[in-house]
C-alpha cells in the first residue's frame, strides 16, 4: 500500500491520495473526501500518458488501467495532479429520461418528508443530474444532484426483485434500474427507455461526466 501526496492547488493546503496497486494492470487511486473524482480522471486523461488505459471512476476512488511496464511512471504522474473540487454542472447535453411516476414508494416518499406527491415528483423532476459513477450492475448509473428533502435511506428490507425501468432514490442519489434486480431503494416511477445494450457500442447510455433530466411522461 501506497500513501503519496497530491497538491490541492496554488496557495492550498496539501490533501492525501492514496494509491493502492491492483496487480500489475491498475493502480486505485482513493482522493480526500473534498476532491472531485470526474475531475481527477479528466486531468489524468489529458495528461495523455502512454500505456494508460480505462479511468473508472467510483465514488471516492479512480481506477487507472495501465500496462505493467508503465506502471511506476504512470503512479508518479498520479501525484503531480492537482486535486479541485467537485463540480456537480455537467458540459454535456442532458439525456432526457421519461418517467411514468407511479412508484410504489412514491406516496411513501411523500408522507416520510411532508408533502404531496406532487411535490416529490415536482423536486424530483427539477435538477439536471450528473452520473458520477457506474455499479452494482451494467448499466446502473449513480446520479449526483437530488434534491437534499429526498436524501432518503434505502428500504430497511430489500426487494428481491426491482422491475427494468425503475426509477429511484437513495441517499444523495437518483437512478434508473438497467435490468430486472434485487434492491433496496426507493421506487418513484419507470420509464421504458433501454439504458443498457450489449450489443452497443457503448452498451451504456448514462456514463461517469453525463448529464440526465428526468421528464414526466
Amino acid at each position: 500500500m501506497n500513501e503519496l501526496l497530491a497538491r490541492a492547488g496554488p496557495d492550498e493546503p496539501m490533501h492525501r491520495v492514496r494509491l493502492l496497486p491492483c496487480g500489475d494492470l491498475a493502480t486505485l487511486v482513493e482522493l480526500p473526501p473534498d476532491a472531485g473524482v470526474l475531475e481527477f480522471r479528466a486531468d489524468v486523461a489529458a495528461l495523455g500518458l502512454a500505456g494508460v488505459g480505462e479511468l473508472v471512476p467510483a465514488a471516492r476512488t479512480l481506477l487507472v488501467h495501465h500496462s505493467a511496464a508503465r506502471g511506476p511512471v504512470v503512479r508518479a504522474a498520479l501525484v503531480t495532479l492537482p486535486l479541485r473540487k467537485p463540480d456537480p454542472i455537467a458540459t454535456t447535453a442532458p439525456v432526457q429520461v421519461s418517467v411514468h411516476y407511479d412508484g410504489a414508494d412514491l406516496s411513501g416518499v411523500a408522507d416520510e418528508i411532508g408533502c404531496s406527491v406532487e411535490a416529490v415528483i415536482a423536486q424530483h423532476q427539477d435538477p439536471t443530474y450528473l452520473v458520477a459513477f457506474c455499479g452494482f450492475a451494467p448499466g446502473f448509473a449513480y446520479l449526483l444532484g437530488l434534491p437534499s428533502a429526498l436524501h432518503l435511506p434505502r428500504l430497511a428490507t430489500p426487494r428481491t426483485l426491482v422491475p427494468a425501468g425503475s426509477v429511484a432514490i437513495a441517499g444523495e442519489y437518483s437512478a434508473v434500474y438497467p435490468r430486472e434486480s434485487p434492491g433496496g431503494w426507493r421506487l418513484l416511477g419507470r420509464t421504458a427507455a433501454t439504458l443498457w445494450d450489449a450489443d452497443l457500442d457503448p452498451p451504456a447510455v448514462l456514463t461517469p461526466g453525463r448529464a440526465v433530466r428526468f421528464v414526466a411522461a
